[in-house]
């Protein structure tokens, strides 16, 4: 009997905002469980603690997304934006995951902020507010697309289109800067901002700057699976 994959997914956190409760809450959109559940993967919500369990049991991580910046101090910046907004006790949680993570070389999948946390992770910075003619924040739906995405010559990303053109969905206003070490860029967007990138060698490890866990397109759908497929294989 084969093994359903277990993914661990992490967070977002807030406690000051009343939308919710007036109580220090978690939230995660079903987006992220549900493009897992479709192709016969169980996610587990990985809450914020300061005590990590052991990981064994996870076979794959995914960094979500959120409503949060990364503290400028992780790269060696002080802020520089007033719209920087930093929830520190997710990045402390989420830098020590993947410290934890990483050496089990199981695959690792970040998404938007989870994305730039890896980037960051690996010794990279973020541009703190990208000023652009693209609208990275789109105005249009989430679930509708934005604007295109190319790929350089050796991409991994190019086997899950073939369309001429391909559009992703855009919901950040920061992004990579300086590119961590041993990390390629694997999509750009018009202005040159990074859109995806994976490690050079760690079995797979890929962040992504929009958000493929909507399923949009055949692009996205195609990618979720090769993360699943990465991940069945590694069991």
């Amino acid at each position: 009997m084969n093994k359903v994959p277990i993914i661990g997914i992490t967070t977002d956190y807030q406690e000051k905002v009343n939308s919710y409760s007036k109580y220090p809450w978690f939230a995660l959109r079903r987006h992220y469980t549900e493009c897992l559940e479709i192709f016969n993967c169980m996610p587990i919500i990985l809450p914020l603690t300061k005590l990590l369990p052991d990981l064994d049991f996870l076979d794959g991580i995914v960094i979500s997304g959120g409503d949060f910046d990364i503290d400028p101090s992780f790269y060696g910046q002080e802020i520089t934006s007033e719209k920087v907004q930093t929830i520190p006790e997710r990045t402390d949680f989420e830098m020590k995951l993947i410290e934890q993570f990483i050496p089990t070389n199981k695959p690792i999948l970040g998404i938007c902020g989870g994305c730039q946390l890896l980037n960051v992770y690996f010794g990279g910075s973020l541009i703190q507010d990208i000023q652009s003619n693209i609208e990275h924040e789109q105005p249009n739906p989430r679930n509708e697309t934005s604007h295109e995405i190319t790929f350089p010559k050796d991409s991994p990303l190019k086997k899950f289109t073939n369309d001429k053109i391909t559009f992703i969905n855009s919901a950040h206003h920061q992004g990579v800067d300086k590119l961590g070490n041993n990390l390629t860029v694997t999509g750009t967007a018009p202005d040159g901002i990074i859109e995806g990138f994976k490690h050079q060698s760690h079995y797979y490890c890929v962040g992504v700057q929009w958000h493929p866990e909507f399923l949009i397109t055949d692009f996205d759908k195609k990618f979720i699976q090769d993360f699943v497929n990465h991940v069945k294989k590694n069991i």
